[in-house]
C-alpha cells in the first residue's frame, strides 16, 4: 500500500504526524513538500530529516519537492510517484497556503495564491488519483482532504484562506458521488487550531481558556483520524467533513 501525503515540510507539522502514523500502519510513503523547504545542500532540510528518520525505521519512503501553485504540478507529482513507486491507494491533501487577509488586504493576487494551492491543486490531485482506477465499484482508494473550521464561524482576517478551504468542503461532498463508481471514498478532516509551533503564547492561553477538554490540539490528533479514514474500516464513510476539534 502506497500513500501520497502533501505538505510535509516541517517535522512538527500535521503532515509529518500523518506520515508517521501511516508508516506505523504499514504504508509505503510518497511525501511532497515545497522546494523552499528543501535546503539539503546546507544540511538543514526538515523534509529530508523526516525521510531519513522514517527510513531508519525500515519505511519505504521518497520525498518529492514540488510547488503545487503551478498549474501542472498535480499531474506531474502523481506521474512521478506512479513511475518511481507505483500506484497510490491513499491520497492525503494536506498542503495549504495561508496568509492573513482582511477586507482591506483582499486582492486578485492574494485570492489566486490561495486558490492555486488550497483548491486547484487539491482538485487536480483528486483527479490524478482517480485516473489510476477503473469504474468497477470495488472500494480500494481513499482520499483525505485537510480543511478548516471556516464553516463554523467567521474568519474576517483570513478571507482568502476561508474561501479557498470552503471550496474544499464543497468539492469533497460532490466528489464523493463522482468517485464512488471507481471505489474511492473521499472525506475531509478539520483539525481545528493545532499546536505545530506557530501559536504565540497569548494565543495559546486564549485557546486553552476556551478548550472544553483542557488542552490544545496536537498533530497526532488529526493524524490518527486520517489513519482511520485511510483504513479498510472506513469504507462506508464518504463525503463527510469530520471535526477533530476537541469539542470546540
Amino acid at each position: 500500500m502506497l500513500a501520497l501525503v502533501t505538505g510535509v515540510g516541517r517535522k512538527a507539522g500535521i503532515g509529518a504526524a500523518i506520515a508517521h502514523v501511516l508508516a506505523e500502519a504499514g504504508y509505503q510513503l510518497a511525501l511532497s513538500y515545497h522546494p523552499q523547504d528543501d535546503e539539503s545542500q546546507h544540511g538543514s532540510s526538515e523534509p529530508q530529516h523526516l525521510v531519513n528518520d522514517l527510513r531508519a525505521n525500515d519505511v519505504e519512503v521518497q520525498g518529492f519537492a514540488v510547488d503545487l501553485s503551478e498549474a501542472d504540478a498535480a499531474a506531474t507529482l502523481m506521474h512521478n510517484v506512479n513511475t518511481q513507486m507505483g500506484m497510490c491507494s491513499v491520497l492525503v491533501n494536506n498542503a495549504a497556503h495561508s496568509t492573513s487577509c482582511t477586507l482591506a488586504e483582499l486582492s486578485a493576487e492574494v485570492l489566486d495564491a490561495h486558490y492555486a494551492v488550497n483548491t486547484r491543486s487539491t482538485a487536480l490531485l483528486c483527479k490524478a488519483f482517480a485516473d489510476q482506477y477503473k469504474d468497477d465499484g470495488h472500494a480500494r482508494g481513499r482520499i483525505i482532504n485537510l480543511t478548516s473550521g471556516q464553516g463554523l464561524g467567521a474568519m474576517p482576517t483570513e478571507l482568502a484562506y476561508a474561501a479557498s478551504k470552503g471550496a474544499v468542503d464543497a468539492l469533497t461532498l460532490s466528489l464523493s458521488v463522482a468517485l464512488a463508481p471507481r471505489g474511492i471514498t473521499i472525506n475531509a478532516v478539520d483539525p481545528g487550531a493545532t499546536d505545530t509551533g506557530w501559536m504565540s503564547a497569548e494565543l495559546k492561553q486564549d485557546l486553552l481558556a476556551a478548550a472544553p477538554l483542557g488542552r490544545l490540539g496536537q498533530p497526532a490528533d488529526a493524524a490518527n483520524l486520517v489513519r482511520f479514514l485511510a483504513s479498510a474500516d472506513s469504507g462506508w464513510i464518504s463525503g463527510q467533513i469530520l471535526r477533530s476539534r476537541g469539542g470546540v
